[in-house]
């Protein structure tokens, strides 16, 4: 007779990790080696890197999930090294080389491409993405050697700048809205210098206004005695935004959803309109909209606070 072991029961964790993703794992692999190292029952990731990726992959614990929207929103930093003369079905390493080209081009040629990516652009979505068409992902499809029509996507490269270049090896450093494919945009620059590329190598550094300071591998996470030590507090998702500080009274109300109008209380206001965190103390109750008037508007709350 089979024996019905007890499903083992996962903690409460709030926080955030700054995992440094390894080469290898899924972004979804890697959340869930972290969650069961850390015995945390909900978690989510911030955005997806591919398995040849590396770098700054936030992981929200626990209430930390209900922010996470705003960094799948943010801008992002990539170090990355284009492999100019080869390309790949993929992009990047990962795939077979469909074409080999002569390189056989000059810094200034090299700048003057640049400065063509900088801004707004349009970009086609690669085959090999997880973007879904009728239910199911586009690699599937490009994985049987059936290739969509996909259209192109508006997304902008905040900069682009140009690291070192040693042929056929382009070292580059990104900064780009969501949405941006950094493979793609490798292919891109290869097929304006006339060679065609693939990305050989990419390495994500920041992360909306979370960068490499505090990362930690996996390793380090398992070895660590107390892993949950190493979270970040839940407000680290939210450092860009203004702080609202309410007295206890106030609290009370805007945990129940209340809109608050600070014009005549006593409490902390920023000057600019907007989105804001707002705290009882050191404790962060939520996010809301600030308008005007110091009319506060409850947004996201954290649950289980008691002011």
């Amino acid at each position: 007779m089979k024996q019905n072991h007890p499903k083992k029961v996962r903690d409460l964790v709030d926080g955030v990790l700054l995992l440094d993703k390894p080469v290898g794992f899924s972004s979804n692999d890697a959340l869930i080696k972290a969650k069961r190292v850390l015995n945390a029952k909900k978690a989510g990731h911030t955005g997806t890197l591919d398995p040849f990726a590396t770098g700054l992959l936030p992981l929200c614990f626990g209430e930390a999930t209900k922010f996470s929207q705003d960094l799948l929103e943010a801008d992002k930093t990539y170090e990355t090294t284009v492999h100019l003369g080869r390309t790949t079905d993929t992009g990047d390493t990962e795939g077979e080389v469909i074409d080999s080209r002569e390189v056989n081009v000059t810094l200034e040629q090299i700048h003057a491409v640049l400065e063509k990516f900088r801004g707004p652009i349009a970009q086609v979505p690669p085959m090999y993405s997880a973007l879904k068409r009728d239910g199911k992902p586009l690699y599937e499809y490009a994985r049987a050697g059936i290739t969509l029509e996909r259209e192109a996507r508006n997304v902008v490269i905040h900069k682009l700048e140009l690291v070192s270049y040693e042929a056929p090896m382009l070292k580059l450093v990104v900064t780009c809205s969501k949405g941006t494919y950094i493979r793609v945009l490798g292919q891109d620059i290869g097929e304006a210098l006339g060679c065609g590329a693939h990305l050989n190598a990419l390495r994500r550094i920041q992360v909306g206004p979370l960068t490499t300071e505090g990362m930690l591998t996996l390793e380090q996470l398992t070895a660590h005695p107390a892993p949950l030590s190493l979270l970040a507090p839940v407000d680290a998702l939210l450092s860009s935004f203004p702080a609202v500080y309410l007295n206890a009274e106030l609290a009370k109300r805007f945990l129940n959803g209340q809109r608050l109008a600070l014009g005549k209380e006593p409490v902390t206001v920023p000057a600019e309109q907007g989105r804001v965190r707002v705290y009882l103390d050191d404790k962060l109750l939520g996010t809301a909209q600030l308008g005007e008037y110091s009319i506060l508007a409850p947004e996201r709350l954290i649950a289980f606070v008691q002011p």
